[in-house]
């Protein structure tokens, strides 16, 4: 990245700027903005969420923020309700108050001297959602927003559930807010009311995995805050992009395709970052992007942003398996519209473990069934949900995954092959049980036999025709089910092989079904299809069409220990107990202009014996801790997550510590229903 210094605007900032909500609550905001903004007022561009800026985001907001703020904005990053050094307390995500709390920050920026009266939102992950969100309740100020790795459908495309069934990242992220939601404000900010506000805290929040287990169903409360219900309440211009490794990858297009407003999509190779820190790279000019986006939608220049292809995207190449990349060799392609006019789904039918050529018509009458009966182990090298690039967490070589999976293949490719869009699966079966899940991978197999996953869809098939009214399945029925696998921009070099897998499991990506369950897929009458994109197709896009990633220098900080990062399968093989052992470690951290020193250490775990399905649990522990002269605090949160046939466990608990003294101890154990799941 190159760092620059020498802005059109002279900038200053103020690190705590409180900012009150109707109800008597004061969020923390920091706020850089050009000086020269007292005399002539500019837009404002809000950032909102959970993460804590004087100290866990402070540098990445150093090297985006100010740089924005050069270019003649106020860039304004405030901490959610109950975190950071905002007063109150975090129960959950995407709550009515939260959206509430935000519309109260943009009307008091847009009345604030300083500011013209335009506002837009920005972010990536919460701080999308919340921006995506926002915009569907249409605040007066807000003119556009820019949102990168995001969903508009919070119960079938975000870390909870993936087709109906639940996903270890539920935990993992309840893991997560449990830890953040009950950190201590900063005394330096707050006062001697940190203590008050601290406890207030630690005494009010629960593991948020309960409240997402107590809801397997798409309901109301999944309904709230998801765009997918009424596209059209967005009524301003987007700018959304994400990467085809993040878990984020499907939301782009889906808002290309049905939003009725000014839009532009842009997705590289990246995992969980955002585009100008974006791995694997390459990363971008992306913060050039966000200027020319906030210049059009806020300032009125024309400046052509608008014009080219609706769609960027990077056509990734083929690449040996690796749980980490530092490139991914590629190529820029555009498309003018989404859906787009470029590419056509091609259906290939299933048939005697191959996937065979095109089929223009309906497939023939099902043949002979295939059967699988997946061991408890498919899965282990499938990598995170949504990949964050440390510890290297990108699946790795399907072979041994496919030992327990149907497998069928293309013949040898006689031409290059290119897919943009959303591969799917549609399954003509029967199963052994009334709960059982098929996952479906699609994996480029290289001459030399290594397998390298492209893309993935599970179904639980309880929800094959509605996750909100699911029904059991009647063992030996024969029903029709679709997979859809995650969007990706993949080419298949000749001498390659397509290979579509599928596995009745895929712990610990998913969460097993009670029972292990026999599939038969019917031959002929089942089909993969596929987006394909004509190779000679034109690009649309210049070959380098992005700037050299830019910002401003990024804030001081010292390294005092260093960071620990560990992706572990064991298996032991007497008492066939597996485990998937994760150590995510930042070491201890100063921030040298406050003096604060932070650890963040995350450890998540899953095991299982055998085939016992029900033998599946999972661990999420964190400790965080902040110091300074002679503030020495602790939070360290562990939740457990355990099943049998008919009901889920969560055992977790919360302690809390000023220096080594305990001070705040709770426990929670609790037992969730499953609901076909």
């Amino acid at each position: 990245m190159r760092y620059v210094t020498n802005l059109p605007y002279a900038t200053k900032e103020d690190e705590h700027v409180t900012i009150p909500m109707s109800d008597g609550v004061r969020l923390s905001a920091h706020i850089w903005r050009p000086t020269s903004s007292d005399q002539e007022p500019v837009p404002a561009v809000l950032e909102y969420i959970p993460y804590r800026k004087r100290d866990l985001t402070a540098v990445r907001d150093s090297i985006h923020h100010p740089y924005l703020a050069g270019h003649g904005y106020a860039c304004v990053r405030v901490d959610l309700r109950g975190t950071g050094d905002s007063e109150g307390v975090l129960r959950d995500e995407y709550l009515e108050r939260e959206q509430a709390d935000a519309e109260e920050v943009l009307a008091w920026l847009a009345e604030q001297p300083w500011c013209d009266g335009g506002t837009g939102m920005m972010g990536i992950s919460w701080g999308a959602f919340a921006a995506l969100q926002v915009a569907a309740r249409r605040p007066a100020s807000l003119k556009a927003i820019a949102i990168a790795s995001f969903t508009d459908d919070r119960h079938a495309d975000d870390m909870h559930y993936m087709g109906g069934a639940l996903l270890s990242d539920n935990l993992a992220e309840a893991g997560t807010m449990f830890a953040y939601a009950t950190c201590p404000p900063d005394p330096a900010v707050v006062g001697d009311r940190w203590r008050e506000m601290w406890h207030e805290r630690l005494e009010h929040t629960e593991p948020w995995v309960l409240q997402w287990l107590r809801h397997q169903r798409r309901d109301d409360y999944w309904r709230h805050a998801s765009v997918c219900e009424d596209y059209a309440s967005v009524d301003c211009p987007v700018l959304a992009s994400s990467g085809w490794a993040d878990g984020y990858s499907n939301a782009v297009t889906r808002l290309l395709g049905n939003l009725d407003v000014p839009r532009k999509g842009l997705i590289g190779p990246w995992s969980h970052k955002f585009p100008h820190l974006g791995e694997p790279g390459p990363a971008i000019g992306y913060l050039q992007e966000l200027v020319r986006w906030w210049d059009h939608w806020l300032k009125g220049v024309d400046n052509g942003v608008m014009d080219g292809p609706m769609l960027r995207t990077w056509m990734q190449e083929s690449v040996p398996p690796s749980t980490s990349y530092e490139e991914r060799p590629g190529r820029w392609v555009g498309e003018p519209d989404w859906p787009s006019p470029h590419i056509r789904p091609v259906a290939h039918p299933l048939s005697r473990h191959t996937i065979g050529p095109p089929q223009d018509a309906e497939g023939a009458p099902g043949g002979d069934a295939l059967t699988v009966q997946s061991p408890l182990s498919v899965g282990q090298f499938g990598g995170k949900w949504a990949s964050y690039n440390a510890p290297p967490d990108l699946p790795y070589d399907q072979r041994e995954e496919d030992g327990g999976s149907l497998v069928f293949d293309t013949e040898p490719l006689t031409e290059q092959v290119e897919i943009l869009g959303s591969p799917s699966v549609e399954l003509d079966l029967s199963v052994s049980e009334p709960v059982a899940m098929v996952a479906a991978r699609l994996s480029d197999v290289s001459p030399d036999g290594a397998a390298t996953r492209v893309s993935y869809g599970i179904l639980n098939l309880t929800r094959r025709d509605s996750t909100e009214a699911p029904e059991p399945l009647e063992p030996g029925r024969r029903y029709r089910a679709t997979i859809p696998l995650n969007g990706v921009a993949q080419a298949f070099p000749p001498g390659h092989r397509i290979r579509l897998s599928l596995s009745t499991s895929y712990w610990p990506l998913a969460w097993p079904p009670p029972k292990p369950a026999l599939l038969s897929v019917h031959e002929h009458s089942s089909t993969l299809t596929l987006p394909v994109r004509p190779v000679d197709e034109p690009d649309e896009v210049p070959s380098s069409p992005f700037g050299e990633p830019e910002g401003t220098p990024p804030l001081a900080t010292s390294q005092l220990t260093p960071p620990e990062e560990r992706w572990e399968v064991k298996r032991d093989l007497v008492g066939y107990h597996a485990e998937l052992d994760i150590m995510k470690d930042r070491g201890t951290v100063r921030f040298d202009d406050i003096g604060v020193e932070a650890d963040r250490r995350a450890h998540e775990r899953y095991t299982a014996v055998a085939d016992e399905f029900t033998s599946a649990s999972g661990e999420s522990t964190w400790t965080m801790g902040f110091r300074r002269d002679d503030w020495d605090v602790r939070v360290v949160t562990h939740t457990q997550l355990r099943c049998d046939e008919t009901d889920f466990f969560v055992d977790a608990t919360l302690d809390a510590y000023e220096a080594d003294r305990r001070v705040f101890s709770r426990t929670w154990n609790e037992k969730v229903p499953r609901d076909l799941l």
